[in-house]
Parts: structure tokens; sequence; C-alpha cells
């Protein structure tokens, strides 16, 4: 994820059609920063990228997504990389280094992270979206556990795994964004890491599950 970039300017019609996802983004986060959410309609923001309103929605389903881009493209990223783990490598520590792979934030990145992390804790619309994005994340590693373990996706140790998963990442994201003293990874490394002492495989694969009666 690129800085910040200067304030977007709002008169740029002549801009190609060949406008990227990421681009758009940016656009949004600089006009709902300055506007506000409620204030800035898809309009100005296809407008600010010299794109057509069908453009917007050819990339994103409604306002809000726009700001969820990066996020999305990192539980696509989680997916693949869990889909081609070895078989070999324990359940938490192939989790721990698909999320460290699928991630490339820097110190320099966190200006733009907070002001998306003001928007999403002070505006409604953006914080309700936040819980399908944030389910979206967890399903990816319940699934990947279910498959390994041989159970439910919606048994218990998958779903401890998934939720438990994505809150020592927002954690460690969290503290990260505060400090901005090093890479996002050296938290996650370190969450993700202590988390694991918990989960061995063998209490996963071998434990006694309260729903299949045991």
């Amino acid at each position: 994820m690129n800085p910040v970039p200067p304030a977007v300017r709002t008169s740029r019609r002549g801009r190609p059609p060949g406008t990227s996802a990421r681009e758009l983004e940016l656009i949004a986060l600089d006009l709902f920063t300055r506007q506000g959410f409620q204030e800035t309609t898809v309009d100005q923001i296809a407008a600010a990228a010299g794109v057509s309103k069908r453009t917007f929605f050819r990339y994103y389903e409604t306002k809000s997504d726009v700001l969820w881009d990066e996020f999305d493209r990192e539980v696509d990223t989680i997916r693949k990389l869990l889909s081609e783990v070895s078989e070999d490598l324990p359940v938490m520590d192939a989790v721990r280094e698909a999320v460290l792979a699928a991630n490339h934030y820097r110190a320099e990145d966190v200006p733009e992270l907070r002001m998306r992390m003001n928007l999403i804790a002070t505006v409604p619309e953006l914080a309700a979206s936040a819980a399908r994005h944030y389910d979206a994340w967890e399903r990816v590693v319940m699934a990947f556990v279910a498959e390994r373990t041989g159970r439910p996706a919606d048994s218990l140790y998958p779903v401890a795994i998934g939720r438990s998963v994505l809150a020592a990442c927002r954690a460690a994201y969290e503290c990260w964004s505060s400090r901005a003293d090093a890479d996002l990874v050296v938290y996650l490394d370190a969450a993700l890491r202590a988390l694991a002492a918990g989960f061995g495989d063998e209490v996963i694969r071998t434990g006694p599950d309260p729903a299949e009666g045991n």
C-alpha cells in the first residue's frame, strides 16, 4: 500500500479510462476525509478519476466497498497461499506464513491506514461493512483448518482458530499503527506465534469437539 497521496483534484475529467481499483480507492479516501463519507457521491469519485459511474460499479458494488480493496486482495492471497501449502507444515505455522506473505505494509503506510481506520470507526455504514469483510477473512482460515483436520468448517476448532487468528491480527495491526516503528509483519509474526502455542496440531486434530458428542 502506498503512502497517502496529495489531495486529489476533482477536475481530472481528461483521465484515461484505464483507472484501476486502487486509484479509485485513493481518490475516494481523499474525498471521504475532506468532504465526509455521506457528503461524497459515487458521481464525484468517478468524476475525480475521469471515469463513468458505470466504471466505478464494475469495481465495487457499493460506495462503502471502495475502502476494502486492499483487504479483499489480502483475503484472496491468503486463500491461494493456503491452498498451496505443504501438508507437512503444522496448521498454525501455515496460517502464520500465509498471513505474513499476504501483508506488505510498512511504517510509511501508517498515515493512509490511520485515515482509513478513522473513517471505519466513525462512519456507521463503513463500520457495518467491516463485519462482512472480516467474516470473509475468517472463513478462509476456517475452511483451511477444516480441510486439514477433517472437521466441518462450522465446528469448534475451525471457527475458534478463524476468529482467534483475525483477532490476533487486528490487535497486531492496532499496536503497529499506533507506533509506526516497524513493518506490520513484525507485529503479526509475534502475535501469531504466541497464538499458535495454544493451537498445536495434536490438539486440533485429535481433541474432542463438543459438537461431535465427545
